[in-house]
């Protein structure tokens, strides 16, 4: 009957290749073909089962609260203490948000370099898209031609090396006049991370709008800007319900974009009123940023054009971006020398070769300071200024890590975790600039391992100014000074999460001078 059967299949399988097979041909053309079918259903369900990879795993969500509950505040050490219990790759609910945690180097680079197009927008909150003229800045607009039209402009005409040279009076003048006037507090508390502030904003507002501004209104100007910058920085943290349930954005239950269209009005006037004075005052013998991007959206040569909105976001982007980081790495650094004052008498051993202590610290010397440098670049690890970096959004869907990352996710690479990593850093926890010595590391964002300042198309435009001002700025004031705490008081570098890392405690520490002629200090 077996045998019956075999030919009844031979024979459907005979006619299918229209032959007259013998009994062994048709049975191994039946082998052949199961083996094929095999095959491709073997590959079919491979390929379906990668393209439904599941979600990363992650703590058990509530029914339409997610994970909001279970949140620390200090949301970069919470998500690396989840990436113990659920790997590098793990996900969040923020309500009806999915959140994406990245905490390895693979991983990183998986997201950042290997899919970096797909990763390259980001998930921009109602009170951002309020606070920098609709998206309309370097940081929030989607990649595309804008995004690519801006970061040109920053990168080639605003941030190059040719022009921060070009203005490097503006920060030797800052500088200068942060010296004299901790000198002038030479014995009483300073708050080191205020002063920092103020010298990088008077820099940068120097370098975008010069002149424009009267003595007399800077340090007035200079104060809004910083009350502007830290009241909109705080809506920006604000978890805010319209976010998470979009649902609920139409009535702004907290009132978040209501007051943060407040304070961007506000932001806008100082900007027209800037944008006002430098038109009466004409071009002539002006070179700044102002006067440069005046011309460009001028001359409507830009393509795609750039228009008064993309003017105002990136003059808005050069404030916040560039004051808030500069000045509280700085803090970071000077506190941490402190608690270890024989690093702080190494650098300062440094600036006596290189400089001397007849002249002042110039900025034709910081190349020429490994081990300053080095400090600069453990202060970074230890401390990165954007613990998180910016969150991406992937602009579809993919897998990464063997997981799927849903289009439209919040996806946050954890710097700060990679950062400290034992298996990675030897003692991580512990401030040695030392283990930057040897010139392996650097910011180009290739080493996942180590990357502060991000990596690939959205990795940050203004390194370059960064690198400038904190070796520039925290030279002048170690070569000038020596620092020490008020009597009683002890060193705390605890952390506050923030879109910026702060220290929780500010630094309030006593300038004495180290030099022995005077007029330095002038």
């Amino acid at each position: 009957m077996s045998k019956g059967v075999f030919a009844t299949v031979s024979n459907g399988w005979s006619g299918w290749w229209g032959s007259g097979n013998t009994d062994e041909e048709a049975a191994t053309t039946v082998i052949i073909i199961t083996s094929l079918i095999s095959i491709f259903y073997l590959a079919w369900m491979f390929t379906s089962k990668k393209s439904h990879a599941p979600l990363p795993p992650g703590p058990r969500p509530l029914p339409l609260l997610g994970n909001l509950l279970s949140l620390d505040p200090e949301l970069h050490s919470y998500f690396a203490a989840l990436a113990k219990t659920y790997g590098p790759i793990s996900r969040l609910w923020f309500g009806k948000k999915l959140g994406i945690l990245i905490t390895s180097p693979a991983l990183a680079r998986e997201v950042l370099k290997l899919n970096d197009v797909t990763f390259a927008d980001r998930d921009v909150p109602l009170a951002g898209k309020v606070g920098t003229y609709g998206g309309n800045d370097i940081v929030s607009l989607p990649y595309g031609d804008q995004w690519r039209m801006l970061r040109k402009i920053c990168v080639r005409e605003m941030l190059g090396n040719q022009i921060l040279d070009s203005v490097y009076y503006l920060r030797r003048k800052e500088v200068r006049n942060t010296v004299k006037y901790l000198y002038s507090n030479v014995g009483s508390p300073v708050n080191v991370g205020e002063q920092m502030f103020l010298t990088t904003l008077n820099v940068i507002t120097g370098m975008m709008w010069g002149g424009t501004v009267s003595s007399d209104n800077k340090e007035r100007v200079g104060a809004e800007f910083r009350q502007l910058i830290g009241e909109m920085t705080g809506y920006l943290m604000t978890p805010n319900l319209s976010d998470l349930y979009p649902a609920l954005a139409p009535f702004d239950l907290q009132g978040i974009v209501k007051n943060m269209k407040v304070l961007a009005k506000r932001l806008d006037g100082i900007f027209e009123t800037m944008i006002d004075q430098r038109r009466k005052m004409g071009g002539e013998g002006n070179k700044d940023f102002l006067q440069f991007l005046l011309e460009l959206k001028d001359s409507g040569d830009s393509n795609p054009p750039f228009t008064t909105t993309h003017l105002k976001a990136l003059l808005m982007d050069m404030v916040v971006g560039g004051t808030d980081t500069t000045s509280t790495t700085l803090e970071f650094a000077l506190a941490e020398m402190m608690r270890q004052p024989e690093i702080l008498k190494k650098a300062q051993q440094e600036l006596e070769t290189v400089v001397g202590k007849d002249k002042v610290v110039e900025e034709s010397h910081i190349n020429k300071l490994p081990y300053l440098y080095a400090i600069m670049k453990e202060t970074l690890r230890l401390h990165p200024i954007l613990p998180l970096l910016v969150p991406h959004c992937p602009s579809e869907s993919c897998v990464i890590g063997g997981y799927t990352i849903p289009k439209g996710a919040r996806v946050f690479v954890n710097v700060w975790a990679i950062h400290r990593d034992p298996t990675i850093w030897e003692t991580p926890l512990e401030f040695r600039p030392e283990r930057f010595l040897d010139g392996k590391w650097d910011y180009t964002g290739n080493d996942f391992r180590y990357f502060p300042f991000g990596s690939g198309r959205r990795i940050c435009a203004g390194t370059a100014m960064a690198e400038r001002m904190f070796m520039y700025l925290l030279g002048s004031i170690i070569h000038s000074f020596d620092w020490g705490l008020e009597h009683g008081k002890e060193h705390d570098l605890s952390e506050k999460f923030g879109i910026v890392l702060k220290k929780k405690v500010a630094l309030v520490a006593i300038p004495t001078p180290r030099l022995s002629n005077l007029k330095l200090y002038e």
